[in-house]
């Protein structure tokens, strides 16, 4: 899978997949990295979803998901192609819902995802940062030398992901043509400013909410709606093992 390799450098891939590959090389490689597509495709499959919200880079793992629903009901769903009767769908293969934010790129390393397990809390925007946060980290975002403000992924990119960044959280909704056009001569410095204003009021009412709600932890509200959650999932992932139990014969 995709990014199992981008895991690895070429030197490390070539080295897994020799006969006899480099014992220290192996030793790099984690379950996580094979089993997580595995339990996420269970996490879908067990509750029936139909549409699955995701980022571009999950797209093969919803595909896998898919290829483990029609497998198993080719193999378990019953029906007869002969007598024109079709397999049961015991599983649902979902599909996908992608945001038009497909991916944001880190503010320190724009050629790569922002993360939240990145080294650098500078190159990420938090739900929980304040206004002075997020305005300090966007300030010493990367950018290039370049003057004026332009969008071109390739020979810009640290630019280029600030105004993707703005015309995704915008509340008057402009496009990345737009930004452009109104920031054209403007500088880096007042991009930085503008994206950080533009971010930080977009994300303030659910900051609100989310502190509201973690000054909530102390009286034990958040543990009941975890388990009122909890006890939802079991009965819906019930649900489709029942059939899978009778579809396989235990």
């Amino acid at each position: 899978m995709t990014q199992w390799k981008s895991k690895l450098s070429e030197e490390e891939l070539a080295s897994l997949l020799n006969p006899t590959p480099n014992p220290k090389q192996r030793e790099r490689m984690k379950l996580g990295l094979f089993s997580y597509p595995v339990l996420q495709a269970a996490d879908i499959l067990v509750h029936r979803a139909t549409h699955v919200p995701v980022g571009e880079d999950q797209l093969q793992h919803i595909e896998f998901a898919r290829n483990c629903a029609a497998q198993f009901n080719h193999a378990f769903g019953g029906g007869d192609a002969a007598e024109g009767k079709d397999k049961q769908e015991i599983l649902v293969q979902p599909t996908f819902i992608v945001s038009p934010a497909k991916r944001v790129m880190s503010l320190t390393e724009p050629e790569k995802k922002m993360s939240k397990s990145h080294e650098l809390a500078r190159s990420r925007i938090m739900l929980d940062d304040s206004d002075e946060v997020i305005t300090k980290k966007f300030r010493t975002a990367l950018t290039d030398s370049l003057p004026g403000i332009s969008y071109d992924r390739a020979a810009r990119p640290g630019v280029s992901n600030l105004i993707e960044i703005m015309s995704h959280m915008d509340a008057q909704g402009r496009s990345v043509e737009d930004i452009v056009e109104d920031l054209k001569d403007s500088n880096l410095k007042v991009l930085k400013e503008e994206v950080a204003r533009v971010v930080a009021e977009h994300l303030e009412p659910m900051r609100e909410e989310y502190l509201r709600l973690m000054s909530e932890k102390e009286d034990g509200r958040l543990a009941e709606i975890a388990e009122e959650g909890a006890q939802r999932a079991r009965k819906s992932a019930e649900a489709t093992m029942k059939l899978v139990r009778e579809a396989v014969g235990l």
